[in-house]
């Protein structure tokens, strides 16, 4: 992972070191810290159990993903007590009940994960190679790597994807900030259309943008390009460019950024992409999976249930419990609802116009830039 304050690892060094005491508390227990997994599981149970899923502890910049353990080095790193941390525990099983005195109580809480996980194991994706791409407010692709951890020479983040029967499965995870973000920009800022529906038919009017380029860097660039510095940018622009190619082109930049992706984690892998799963509420676009899938060159299955964060949860609390035995009861509960086939056979061109864009939006202000 990267050093970032979005993970706790970074957000815990600064409160110790902020408040003189805490660090010492800490060590004797008396603090305890999570992610929210962790203050959920807390607070149902009626502080009874303080624990976290192997998918959630590997977010924390703090977790040996090799050993499924805190990391001796990284807490020292940190200078965060081991006492302070939760009991790293597999994505399905006992984690306690909720209390008495809340409406759900002595419901068993046997399934936790991270949200991209959870959307992995919602989509079946159970086999190495398998992938799936969640189209929201960013775009989330994550690459089943079974047991093999894989680690990234292309950008790209190595991840706990699950663990079960104390056995930890990976995944290689690529992150674009601007996905569905840019729709509603087009909506809210520019006015260009009143809704993503909207915007999708009018991008459906024309075979192409018409040579305009979006680079959706609002708030730079991520996976797999990492450039903070990163500006928005709109190229390619003639006379005859109208609303239509601009919507056009907002739909092809995030099948473009998710296509970087994919890219990344085929040379990590060794693997070709056979089909990507997707869901989200912009994989509701049948324009922008068409886009997808002829940019890819493989199928890509939407199933009939896009909200995959939630079911994957649910399937990992139903084999904690023992509701299902196996993932194969599992997998057999996905079901498909669409299959983008390619269509268009020479995306070469967008691709090069791409790259050339991405370069222009690349390093656009430093850091003595005011925003």
């Amino acid at each position: 992972m990267r050093l970032d304050p979005y993970f706790i690892g970074s957000k815990l060094a600064w409160l110790l070191r902020q408040h003189p005491g805490l660090r010492e508390r800490g060590e004797r227990g008396e603090l305890l810290a999570g992610t929210i997994d962790t203050w959920l599981i807390w607070n149902l149970t009626g502080g009874v159990v303080h624990a976290t899923d192997a998918s959630n502890a590997s977010r924390t910049l703090l977790l040996n993903i090799e050993t499924g353990e805190w990391d001796d080095e990284m807490l020292t790193f940190f200078g965060v007590p081991r006492a302070m941390l939760p009991e790293v525990r597999d994505s399905a099983g006992n984690f306690g009940r909720v209390a008495a005195g809340l409406s759900t109580a002595e419901v068993p809480i046997t399934g936790v994960a991270g949200d991209q996980q959870a959307a992995l194991f919602g989509q079946g994706c159970y086999e190495m190679g398998m992938a799936k791409n969640t189209y929201g407010t960013g775009c989330f692709l994550l690459m089943q790597t079974g047991t093999t951890l894989v680690r990234s020479r292309n950008n790209l983040l190595s991840t706990v994807a699950w663990r079960l029967n104390g056995r930890m499965e990976y995944a290689l995870e690529g992150s674009v900030f601007m996905a569905g973000a840019a729709v509603q920009w087009a909506r809210d800022e520019l006015r260009l259309v009143e809704s993503a529906e909207q915007l999708s038919e009018e991008a459906g009017t024309v075979p192409d943008a018409g040579g305009a380029v979006l680079v959706p860097a609002f708030t730079g660039l991520g996976a797999p390009h990492w450039d903070p510095f990163a500006w928005g940018t709109l190229v390619g622009l003639t006379r005859g460019t109208n609303r239509a190619h601009i919507c056009r082109a907002i739909l092809e930049s995030i099948a473009l950024q998710s296509g970087d992706l994919i890219s990344a984690m085929e040379k990590d892998s060794g693997l070709a992409l056979k089909e990507l799963r997707v869901d989200g509420g912009a994989s509701r676009s049948n324009e922008l999976m068409q886009i997808q899938a002829d940019l890819l060159g493989c199928d890509v299955v939407r199933p009939i249930e896009v909200e995959t964060t939630a079911w994957g949860a649910a399937y990992l609390a139903g084999l904690g419990i023992g509701w299902w035995q196996n993932r194969s009861e599992i997998a057999a509960q996905w079901k498909e609802s669409r299959r983008f086939k390619r269509e268009v056979s020479d995306m070469e061109g967008l691709r090069h116009d791409w790259a050339r864009a991405v370069q222009r939006a690349k390093a656009w202000i430093d850091e003595e830039t005011p925003a």
